[in-house]
């Protein structure tokens, strides 16, 4: 059965850190690209970061890795802010080999999703 859990997630302070892991299973892992994404009620999903199965990511904010060896994904958020608060998913897509890019259509399998707040 393949799964997607996200963890990590919580409440932090304007300017603080926060790592988010994505566990996978049930899947060859390493042939699917991983993307994180996010959503704030009323608003549409939106793509923060992705990482191919060959390891290329998407560069912006914050920071993706990935451990084939573990099935792990991780999201590092560095400076967070309070419009960073939101539902944060892990999805994977098995449409990409040496690149990604954040369309939401092309991930097949999502996680549950997991909350980030941001607020003093």
């Amino acid at each position: 059965q393949l799964q997607l859990v996200e963890s990590g997630g919580g409440l932090v302070q304007p300017g603080e850190s926060l790592t988010l892991s994505c566990a996978a299973s049930g899947f060859t892992f390493s042939s699917y690209a991983i993307a994180w994404f996010r959503q704030v009620p009323g608003k549409e999903r939106e793509g923060v970061s992705c990482i191919s199965s060959a390891g290329d990511s998407v560069k912006g904010r914050f920071a993706i890795s990935r451990d084939n060896a573990k099935n792990m994904v991780y999201l590092q958020m560095n400076s967070l802010k309070p419009e960073d608060t939101a539902i944060y998913y892990c999805a994977a897509s098995s449409r990409f080999l040496t690149s990604c890019d954040m369309t939401l259509r092309f991930y097949e399998y999502w996680g549950q999703g997991i909350q980030v707040t941001v607020s003093s």
